[in-house]
């Protein structure tokens, strides 16, 4: 197996004030880079409203797997936006808590919530999720991906892990829904945890080709890039880790192709 192991820091922090300002003084903010220090002893964070300098990003390639890996915030930053979003994340409790695999229903090996533009949903697993409304910190975390890679998000997936008891099967994030030319942003907060990556020829039973498996940690505030054709050929997992004992919040960022479902729904109508 492939193991990679990164390292790298942020280059940019922010106040605690930043997530609580209007829509309109945050624009102002984006135009105009400003430090000042906290008056709060305890929270003494440098402000910076837009990102002055590209994040060291790395690159990791395999036959099909293009992704890029850079830490976008620093520790006292990651540490804010994980204690934010442990207020302000609401999960999916009953049916929706639930996914289906080959006709079976089982509940969710960890909690989950989606948010997005208005009126959005997202299909998978056999579940059709309705977006809830951003809440500041996710504006705050999307528009700084955003800054970042230079790509517009209208949807979030969050999934939280309290331990490495929880975990996420082999998949791939293939939905006919989403943009095929927009890559799936994953923010990771909290506890830092093996991901893999398998390519799709080596999970048949009988596979005659040997293509090693992809394995990176996903440390506290970093960003994950999947590039196409990544979910093509690769699926992606969490797997469980009994030594992790603390929890870990994953956003992964997508963008939805909403004006495409109405043209389907207008193409039917007229036929």
């Amino acid at each position: 197996m492939e193991t990679y192991v990164i390292q790298g820091q942020s280059n940019h922090s922010w106040d605690n004030d930043t997530l609580n300002r209007s829509q309109s003084e945050k624009s102002k903010l984006e135009k105009d880079v400003r430090v000042k220090e906290e008056e709060d002893a305890d929270d003494e964070y440098t402000a910076v409203a837009e990102f002055a300098h590209p994040v060291p990003w790395q690159k990791i390639e395999a036959e099909g797997l293009d992704v890029d890996y850079a830490l976008l915030f620093s520790k006292e930053e990651a540490d804010y936006l994980f204690k934010k979003l442990e207020d302000e994340v609401m999960y999916s409790t009953g049916e929706e808590a639930k996914v289906k695999v080959f006709g079976k229903v089982y509940n969710i090996p960890r909690k989950q919530a989606t948010y997005g533009d208005a009126a959005l949903t997202y299909t998978y697993s056999g579940v059709t999720r309705s977006a809830c409304m951003w809440t500041p910190t996710l504006e705050y975390i999307r528009d700084a991906v955003t800054k970042t890679t230079g790509h517009t998000f209208n949807f979030v997936l969050i999934n939280r892990y309290k331990d490495g008891q929880d975990h996420m099967g082999e998949h791939r994030d293939d939905e006919k829904e989403l943009d095929p030319l927009c890559p799936i942003a994953s923010v990771s907060l909290g506890a830092a945890r093996d991901f893999i990556f398998r390519h799709r020829d080596t999970r048949a039973k009988q596979n005659f080709r040997h293509i090693e498996p992809v394995k990176m940690e996903l440390g506290h505030g970093s960003l994950l890039l999947m590039n196409q054709p990544t979910n093509t050929f690769w699926y992606h997992s969490l797997p469980v880790r009994k030594k992790v004992l603390l929890p870990r919040i994953n956003l992964t960022f997508r963008r939805i192709l909403q004006d495409n479902k109405k043209r389907n729904k207008q193409s039917k109508k007229c036929l």
